[in-house]
């Protein structure tokens, strides 16, 4: 609750407009009981009003800051940062999650996922092996496979020719995978 003898000049007040923040650009007492501010809204407009004590419990002076601070955790800012610069990665590595993750595939769920699953459209199946074969990481491949094709050919890109520039450059096998 703000008295009406502290409101000064150049005072971010709120409660003079509702739901804005004023700057006061001059008062005037009017007995004991009033005051009369000349205020400036955010838009820029000056207007005035008489304020009285029954105004008091509205008014407070607005805190001073920036709409945005900037003192989160510089840890944090990092992390997001990266995360987004990582996020178009796979277009240009196709392995690139084998590659970030603790995981390490072993070489046939690679060749079970670039070699039997993908080729075939459309992909309709049940994925099964022995316990500790290693199923979820070659549905998590083919799964992240087919969401970049699909993702290429609605941008129009030929998959068949990008697959076989990408294998090149990975001195991988070049059996077309689509």
């Amino acid at each position: 609750m703000l008295k009406l003898e502290d409101i000064k000049k150049n005072a971010s007040v709120v409660g003079v407009e509702p739901g804005q923040i004023v700057r006061i650009v001059t008062t005037e007492p009017v007995g004991d009981n009033a005051l009369t501010v000349y205020y400036k809204t955010a838009e820029g407009r000056l207007l005035e009003r008489m304020l009285f004590r029954t105004n008091e419990v509205n008014l407070s002076l607005a805190e001073a800051g920036r709409p945005w601070p900037f003192d989160a955790n510089g840890e944090d800012f990092k992390l997001a940062a990266e995360a987004w610069r990582i996020n178009p990665a796979h277009l240009f590595d196709p392995m690139m999650a084998v590659h970030t993750s603790n995981v390490e595939p072993l070489p046939h769920q690679i060749t079970a996922v670039h070699e039997s699953i993908l080729p075939r459209q459309p992909l309709r199946y049940v994925l099964a092996d022995d316990p500790g074969a290693g199923k979820t990481i070659m549905a998590e491949r083919a799964l992240g496979h087919e969401v970049i094709n699909v993702s290429a050919q609605k941008c129009g890109w030929d998959v068949t020719s990008i697959n076989l520039d990408l294998n090149k450059l990975l001195g991988r096998s070049t059996a077309p995978c689509a």
